[in-house]
Formats: C-alpha cells, structure tokens, sequence
C-alpha cells in the first residue's frame, strides 16, 4: 500500500460513458479511489451498492468516489447501469493505476485510498469488508475533515 502522507500518483482513465477522469481534475476536494476485482461477482457489487446507498453522504462533504477495476468500459457501463451506481468507474485494463496504486495481484486487490484535498494520501484500507466499506469510509471522512 501506499504510505499515508505522500503524493497519490496522478492518473487519467475513462469512465463508464467514456469519460476520461484525472485525479488533478479534483484537486481541493477529497477523494476515495476505490480498486475492485471486478464487475457483477458479488463482493464487488456489494461493495459498489453500499457505495451508491450511502452516495448521498460523500456528496453533503463534498467528495468524490472514483471505483476502478480492469475491466472494460462496456463492462463498467453494463455494472452501473444495472446496480444504478450515480458514480465514476474507471477502467484500467492495462493495468497502470492499479499498478500505480500498489493494487495489482493475480486480481485487483479490493483496497481503497482517502486522497485528502492537497493530493495527499490522508487513509489507506487494506481488509475492506464490501458490506461496511461505505460507512467506514464517511466515519473516518467526517474525522479527518476535523
């Protein structure tokens, strides 16, 4: 994992509707960049809903969820569309930002980073639990905004 208080590595990759997102694009605003293995297996689209059921929350503190896995566009497309996911999921399939990000194995690691505004790593979550990700993420949100 990357060591919290240094610089997250930039990045630029598109979205499920082809949109490219740059880690700089949100430069003053905090950041969870969450890494999953994958699209429809059931501890990722557990992990993806609790995201989306509690997205209300990042928005009121003002911060973006970016999900990344190696799969494709389409695939992401297919995984937000039938889950409704009101969030970015980048694709990866070269595996850069997952490299970049120390997430890479046989799988993609599910692991997750809090970039705080300055472009910082502020949390790192190694033994993410999908079911409880979303609101252990705004806890420590709400403590680290402090």
């Amino acid at each position: 994992m990357l060591v919290i208080g240094t610089k997250a590595p930039e990045f630029a990759a598109p979205d499920q509707a082809g949109k490219i997102h740059k880690l700089s694009d949100y430069a003053g605003k905090w950041v969870l960049l969450y890494f999953y293995p994958k699209d429809f297996t059931s501890g990722c689209t557990t992990e993806a809903c609790g995201i989306r059921d509690n997205y209300e929350g990042f928005k009121k503190i003002d911060a973006i969820v970016l999900g990344v896995s190696t799969d494709s566009v389409e695939s992401h497309a297919g995984f937000a569309k039938e889950h409704s996911l009101p969030f970015p999921i980048l694709s990866d399939p070269e595996k850069k930002i997952v490299s970049d990000y120390e997430a890479n194995g046989i799988m993609t690691k599910r692991i997750s980073y809090l970039i705080d505004p300055a472009g910082q790593i502020a949390k790192t979550y190694d033994n993410v639990k999908p079911s409880e990700h979303a609101a252990q993420i705004l806890t420590d949100l709400a403590q680290l905004k402090k």
